[in-house]
């Protein structure tokens, strides 16, 4: 068995194989009257996309979206929207020698576990990151609808290798700033975090880093506690990205280290309405929405496929053996998961939006 669904309302159902045929996204809930035609999706996609250069793999896909079901005469209908890209360059020479050694730290041996040996072993199958681009169709929809209501999703990268960032303070934060390959704000340090990514894949390694969202004009209110908290999904959705071995919201981790005297966020009266002088809570507090921007950091691992020998098992001779990974790998797959940490947090706030009927069922 498999749990391949985002979202309770506006739901996003996953699907496809990293060397299968399509992959690909079915949404329900999306409401009638969007605009929406298959052009939509490029620029998103292309965010994700290898590109060129000593930065990234050397798979080519051109990522051709064609929307199979929902839309008619340019407008979503209500119907479930099924949308679908075609895998057009696979080789999976390599995998066949890897069927039975698993690669470090790639789920290659949970899977072979869970699943008996029966699951899609070419290039990671369902455990690819090959799947996100599904996540980023439906974030291109949850992003539309929200920006219809006034909601804003940015997404960035803060730290590559150790490189840290400067972030300018979100209301100076614009996405001309992001112009770069590396989606970095800080045109200094993106171009140490290019230089670092460069040297790392010739000497066969990897490197990881961490990812910032912010979501602005998040109404107050959003969130279903207890078992559905803001938060709580929101995470659930980052952890759904290959990679991903960390999630906090606003100072995160640094709370433990502060006094609650330092920590709380202070209510004010602005603009005639409640705000909170400081946003440590991230935009969350108890599980819902407090109307301040929802900010949130993801920490991304190194690639696991390196060009270094590893050390692995053979599990069908059960005996230990080396590793030599081939194929067609990123050095840091940072950049591109930059896109696709924007569209997990839209489609979940897109889903509670729905919920609490913030978005209606019918667009005006």
């Amino acid at each position: 068995m498999m749990a391949n669904t985002l979202g309770k309302v506006f739901s996003v159902s996953n699907f496809g194989e990293s060397h299968g045929k399509v992959i690909g996204v079915l949404i329900d809930g999306c409401p009638a009257g969007l605009p929406l035609s298959e052009l939509d999706f490029q620029a998103d996609l292309a965010r994700r996309q290898p590109g060129h250069g000593s930065l990234v793999t050397v798979r080519s896909e051109p990522d051709m979206v064609e929307i199979w079901t929902g839309t008619f005469a340019g407008h979503t209908t209500g119907a479930p929207l099924c949308l679908v890209i075609k895998n057009t360059d696979v080789d999976s020479a390599i995998y066949e020698d890897l069927r039975f050694i698993p690669r470090p730290s790639h789920a290659d041996y949970t899977s072979f576990v869970k699943y008996g040996g029966w699951g899609d072993y070419r290039g990671g199958g369902r455990f690819s990151g090959r799947l996100t681009a599904g996540f980023v169709m439906a974030g291109v929809v949850a992003k539309k609808l929200l920006a219809t209501f006034g909601i804003n999703v940015m997404a960035y990268t803060v730290e590559i290798g150790g490189i840290k960032a400067e972030v300018p303070a979100p209301e100076y934060l614009t996405e001309s700033m992001l112009r770069n390959p590396l989606s970095c704000p800080e045109p200094a340090a993106a171009e140490k975090m290019a230089a670092a990514i460069s040297s790392v894949r010739k000497s066969g390694d990897s490197l990881g880093g961490i990812i910032e969202v912010i979501a602005h004009g998040v109404p107050a209110g959003l969130g279903e506690p207890i078992a559905d908290t803001l938060d709580g999904e929101l995470a659930k959705a980052f952890f759904a990205i290959p990679g991903v071995k960390g999630v906090e919201f606003g100072a995160g981790f640094e709370t433990a280290r502060l006094k609650g005297s330092e920590n709380n966020d202070a209510f004010v009266i602005k603009n005639n309405r409640v705000q909170a002088a400081t946003n440590r809570a991230g935009g969350v507090l108890g599980g819902i929405a407090s109307g301040m921007p929802i900010t949130a950091r993801v920490a991304i691992k190194p690639t696991p496929s390196i060009s270094r020998p590893q050390h692995t098992v053979n599990l069908k001779t059960m005996d230990e053996t080396e590793v030599n990974i081939g194929g067609r790998h990123d050095p840091c797959i940072v950049p591109r998961a930059v896109v696709v940490v924007e569209a997990m947090t839209a489609i979940i706030l897109c889903d509670f939006s729905v919920r609490a009927s913030l978005i209606p069922g019918v667009l005006k």
